[in-house]
């Protein structure tokens, strides 16, 4: 079984969530907390496998819980809850190591399926806002950046930057595979790969990278 935290402090939500993961075989919603301390607490006195966590709470938000779950529950997977306009939020977030973000309004089988993608140990990013928050760190980005991020990529095999070019659409395993004619294990290793080659935590950095980058399919 998943074991999963959901925190935020709107109770109507957490049930929401509550009521559409547990009709899941494989995920159990093992807590509740209505704040980040509480999110934290918890953590520490029971195993978990992924956190549900909002970013707007009161007490401590999500950003700050974010930091206090990694030495907490290092083992934890956090997916960041967000609404469509908050990507400055988001992009922190991911720069801090959360395993991606999921929009609040997404349909249940997208929040299920999120779960066992971080669960899994890959990162989630809601195709919803995919594009939207990677092109706003993108449009900042200064041509110094731009040329450190391309010299980073060299160390890619034309495959491996074929496939990261497909990490900066938001493309899953699955997903990439079919669009290069590869199997899903065959991309995973190859992601695992890339991560390694660039020093990247997650495929979020790595695909942040790439559009740094400008690369293309």
């Amino acid at each position: 079984m998943i074991k999963v935290l959901v925190a935020d402090d709107e109770p109507l939500i957490r049930a929401g969530i509550r009521m559409i993961l547990t009709s899941a075989d494989d995920i159990d919603v093992v807590a509740e907390a209505a704040n980040g301390r509480e999110a934290t607490e918890l953590a520490r006195t029971q195993p978990v496998d992924v956190v549900l966590l909002d970013i707007q709470m009161p007490v401590m938000d999500g950003l700050t819980a974010l930091a206090e779950l990694r030495r907490a529950a290092p083992d934890a997977r956090v997916l960041i809850l967000t609404t469509f306009g908050d990507q400055q939020n988001v992009l922190r977030a991911l720069a801090e190591g959360s395993a991606g973000f999921l929009l609040k309004d997404s349909a249940p089988a997208e929040l299920m399926g999120a779960v066992r993608a971080a669960a899994a140990g890959d990162a989630y990013l809601s195709p919803g806002a995919t594009r939207h928050v990677v092109d706003s760190l993108a449009s900042g980005q200064s041509t110094r950046r731009a040329e450190q991020a391309r010299r980073r990529l060299e160390t890619l095999s034309g495959r491996e930057l074929e496939v990261l070019a497909l990490l900066g659409e938001g493309l899953s395993n699955a997903d990439a595979g079919q669009r290069i004619h590869m199997s899903e294990a065959t991309v995973k290793t190859y992601v695992s790969r890339i991560l390694a080659k660039l020093n990247c935590e997650n495929r979020v950095q790595a695909a942040l990278l790439a559009r740094d980058a400008d690369l293309g399919t």
